[in-house]
């Protein structure tokens, strides 16, 4: 896929941009919601004007938040710790595995909406990588691999 390598160049301009920038704006999410969500076109007319009602009133967590609902709702947020005047954000896929065991995306940001929308933007980032990517089977004769996803 030619267009996977342009969207992970896309993502980490994102990122590097996102860092440099000391609040949200609608510009921001609008350039995030083009080059990063897949899904957030395909929700109905309802959600959309709910995430925009949240954007207009400015109410970026909440927005931030909503986006990774709506675009990878299987990642979830795990901590916010405010530790040397920034904010931690930490996101997985799975809340009953300890932090470290279970695929992981952290950022940390001066500004609560922003740390999350890094972390967001990383979480991004490895579910594009992990579905472009195949793990290396090498066949051992007289065993068989089970490669169905139970989840």
């Amino acid at each position: 896929m030619s267009c996977e390598p342009d969207r992970g160049r896309r993502l980490e301009t994102m990122l590097a941009r996102a860092k440099r920038l000391r609040t949200v704006t609608p510009e921001l999410l609008n350039e995030v919601i083009a080059s990063a969500c897949d899904r957030f076109r395909t929700h109905g007319h309802t959600t959309k004007a709910a995430f925009n009602q949240l954007v207009a009133c400015g109410a970026w967590t909440d927005a931030v938040l909503q986006l990774l609902h709506l675009e990878l709702p299987q990642w979830k947020l795990r901590r916010i710790i405010y530790e040397d005047e920034e904010w931690h954000c930490f996101l997985s896929k799975q809340r009953q595995v300890p932090l470290g065991f279970d695929e992981d995306a952290e950022a940390a940001h001066e500004v609560l909406p922003l740390a999350i929308l890094l972390a967001f933007i990383r979480a991004r980032s490895a579910a594009a990588t992990a579905a472009t990517s195949v793990p290396r089977v090498t066949p051992t004769p007289g065993c068989s691999v089970c490669c169905d996803n139970f989840n």
